[in-house]
Parts: structure tokens; sequence; C-alpha cells
């Protein structure tokens, strides 16, 4: 499996304007560009909100930023001004079949509404993301408190709530809208059509939660399920603890799994005696579940008597689904991502040189991968002088009158 740059990836042909700033929105244009789609990110003179977002190196420059934006190029426009507010329609608006298309989380401006940039080229593509569906703010954090996972997310015996660490409502919208962008280029080369797209990341949570049953729960049975702890719901699933404090996460979906638990943990006629004594089937999911903590005080006593070498060598002799737990420094420690095709060296102006990601899916055995995020404005000058034509002189005057922004400003 090899890796190669996006310039003959699946979108090729295709240009985004992007106007963005934190997650859901950027990943959207990452994810485009990744796949070859030629991707312009407008930021305002100086960078937007998130320029310097952390995590940051120690010079303060961002990670998170330069992660999000690989291989977009960058103009940076005084978007308050007339002039900049026309600069970016006609960028928009550019004849040309791959062009036309807008990504943003910046609506809620007649300037650059649906409306107004469909009078000026009438098969326009925008995708607007929204907070809530309202038009009101919301980010994924604040999504997530109204939707109910914080309550039963962390320890069973915990009162409190407990937030998630991965914004998966921002990762859920980027990627929702990556795939409306494409579908609205797919029906405009076969319609002529253009789109008006609008993508509130309240309703990607609400829609997520709502296909995995979790409201389906409350309006078929009157309630949703409790907090379970680290337990996967509706099967036999946990961690557990060696005596080397090590950690393994367990999961067994299948009978054949739940066999090879209670063999390799010598506790098989134990188990036999208290399905019995329950009237409990353990070749059921459901029964697994329901008397799962029983089980796991079984299970519990072989794995502290174990070290974490231990388990792991008796894990890979049977067909259990097992992971020890690692921290981001041990995975990057085991020189796994080394041997991951999907990852190459990336040299990241102002950040250093490191392994990066391309995207997960393989294309007849290759991952596309971009260059190194730009610094914003970089592209100003090239951006205008290759879509609208704009000279050198007639760039370096809206630079000098603060229309544009360069790298150097």
């Amino acid at each position: 499996m090899t890796t190669q740059n996006t310039s003959t990836g699946p979108l090729t042909g295709l240009r985004i304007i992007e106007i963005s700033s934190f997650v859901a929105a950027p990943l959207c244009g990452l994810t485009l560009s990744q796949l070859g789609a030629e991707v312009i990110r407008i930021d305002p003179i100086g960078g937007a909100s998130d320029y310097n977002r952390w995590p940051v190196t120690d010079q303060g420059e961002s990670i998170y930023w330069t992660g999000l934006n690989k291989g977009k190029k960058s103009l940076a426009v005084n978007m308050r001004s007339d002039e900049g507010q026309a600069l970016v329609q006609q960028l928009v608006t550019a004849p040309g079949p791959g062009n036309g298309i807008l990504v943003t989380n910046a609506g809620g401006r007649a300037w650059m509404s649906h409306a107004t940039l469909a009078a000026l080229r009438e098969d326009v593509i925008t995708l607007e993301i929204l907070g809530r569906r309202d038009g009101s703010p919301g980010v994924d954090y604040t999504v997530n408190a109204g939707l109910g996972f914080p309550m039963m997310t962390g320890p069973s015996d915990h009162a409190g709530v407990v937030n998630h660490v991965l914004p998966a409502w921002d990762m859920a919208c980027g990627l929702h809208a990556a795939l409306a962008i494409t579908s609205a280029a797919r029906k405009r080369d076969t319609t002529g059509e253009g789109s008006q797209i609008t993508l509130p990341l309240e309703d990607v949570a609400l829609a997520t939660a709502g296909t995995l049953g979790y409201f389906t729960e409350v309006q078929i049975n009157g309630h949703s399920r409790t907090s379970g702890g680290n337990a996967v719901y509706g099967t036999y699933g946990i961690d557990f603890l060696t005596s080397d404090n090590e950690r393994f996460m367990i999961v067994a979906l299948t009978t054949r799994h739940f066999r090879d638990l209670t063999a390799m943990t010598a506790t098989t006629e134990a188990v036999e005696a208290v399905e019995a004594a329950l009237g409990a089937d353990f070749t059921t999911e459901a029964d697994r579940y329901t008397h799962r903590e029983v089980l796991t005080a079984l299970f519990s006593r072989w794995f502290r008597e174990h070290t974490g070498a231990e388990v792991a060598a008796a894990l890979d002799k049977t067909s259990i689904l097992s992971e020890r737990y690692r921290s981001f420094e041990t995975v990057v420690e085991s020189g796994e991502l080394e041997k991951n095709p999907m990852f190459t060296t990336l040299e990241q102006p102002r950040i250093g040189s490191y392994l990066a990601a391309g995207h997960p899916a393989s294309f007849n055995g290759t991952h596309f991968t971009t260059g190194p995020a730009p610094v914003v404005g970089e592209d100003s000058v090239t951006v205008l002088a290759e879509i609208l034509g704009t000279t050198a002189d007639r760039a370096a005057e809206l630079a000098k009158n603060g229309i544009v922004g360069t790298a150097s400003l």
C-alpha cells in the first residue's frame, strides 16, 4: 500500500472556497483537499479566532490549526470592507465547472448568502454549518450537554455528568459536510443545478443519537438506559486491571468469545454454576450483559494475578476482542505510525517535521495525502491572479489599502 499526493485524487478539478474556523468546517475542507480538491481558505487579515488555538508548540504556533488546514491555500481578506466582500463573491462564483462551491460556518451574512451568490452564479453550491437548527450559536460541547450522553458517561456510581474529550459531533459534522459537498457536485454535474445546503451541528448529533436508538428506546420502551461505566451496552465487555496496573478492554460479542474468556481465566465451571443458579443462558448477549457484574467478579481475579505481558500473551491465543489501554505517548513511541502507510513525514513550517495522517481510505492501495498548512495570507497574490486575473500591481494596491493581507504583512 502506498501514499501519494492529491494531484490525482478523485476530486481533482473541484475548487472549494472555505470560510471557517474551529473543527467541523475546516475538517470538511481538509477531507475534500485530501481527496484531490483545491481548497482555498479565506481568513480575516491576521487569522481567524482559531489561528492560535491550543495545542501549540513552545513557540506558540498552533498544532491544532496546522493539522486541520494541511494542503489548503490561504487568502487573507478584510471581509468587513465592501471591496473585500466583493472579492470573496467573485472567488466563490468564478466561472468554470469545478468552481462555484462555498463551505462556511460563518454564515448569517447577506453578502455571502446563497441567494446573493446564486444571483452571480446560478448553479452555485453553498454549505453553511450552523450551531443550532434555529441559527443560534452552538458548539460540540454545548450540543452534547443538551443531548443526553454526558449523563450516561463515566462511572456507574458517579452522580454528575462527564463530557467527552473527543469532539465527536464536530468530527461527524465535518464528514457529513464533505459528503454533502460531493453529492451536490455530483448533482450539478448531472443536472446543472446548484444546491443550498444547511447543516446544523445540533441535527448531526440528534440524527446520530436517533439512528443508534437512544431516542427510540425512550419512545418505545418509555425510558432510557442508565450509566454503565466502561461496560459495553447490551453485550459483555468491560476493562480489567492486571497485577502490574496495566488495563485491558475485553469484549466478548459472541458465544465463542465468551467461551474463550472463561477458558483463559479458568472459570468455566464457576460460570456454569452461576448460570445454573441464576437460571441464565450465557450463550445470549442479553444474559451476559444482565449478569455482567457477577461475571466480572469471577474474571477479575485471573487478571489481578497476571502481568500485562502475561495477559497479552494469553489473549493472543484466543478469539477474544481485546486491547491494552495506551496513552498517545505510548502509541507514538511504539513505532506504529511509521509502519502505517497512511502516515508520511510532513515538513510543516512553524511546527517542525512529524508523521501526518493522510486520508484513511485507500483507493486501489493508495492513501491520498496533502502538503503542509499555509501561513494565513500566504497564497493571496497567486490565488487572485489565477482565479480573477489580478495583476501584481493591483494585488500590491489591495494589500496597501488593507483589503488583502499577505504572509509578510
